[in-house]
């Protein structure tokens, strides 16, 4: 019997491109698969070394280093030197394949909610007095 706590095991992806914003054009989302905790960060590239850092300093120091790690097949997710640092770390790295149908639900479904939020955000800005 398998026994996981909140932020043992966590999903990560892209969304973007977008039009640039701030020098931004990608937002790079974890979600934690117990809690349905998601960090999301607003990054200029997807690249490997700024998935790295956003684990490092996203994931693993606010919430501790996860059991196991699950991503798409991306070259910024599945790479030597990712594979290194999950290693160094002890994080198990679990590939999604289309065929995995429910991870690659989950991640839909939450992207389509973060960007419900966000829209609803920009187009009913708050007014502070």
């Amino acid at each position: 019997m398998l026994f996981c706590e909140i932020f043992d095991i966590w999903g990560i992806d892209f969304m973007g491109p977008f039009p640039v914003s701030y020098g931004n054009y990608y937002i790079l989302l974890a979600v934690d698969c117990f809690s349905k905790w998601v960090e999301a960060r607003a990054i200029k590239t997807n690249i490997a070394r700024v998935v790295m850092d956003f684990l490092k300093t996203h994931i693993f120091c606010k919430f501790g280093v996860p059991k196991a790690l699950i991503s798409d097949q991306g070259s910024h997710f599945y790479n030597r030197a990712m594979a290194m640092l999950l290693e160094k770390y002890g994080v198990v790295h679990q590939i999604a394949t289309i065929y995995y149908r429910r991870w690659r639900i989950r991640p839909r479904m939450i992207r389509a909610t973060f960007w419900r939020m966000l829209c609803g955000h920009i187009e009913q800005p708050t007014r502070f007095r």
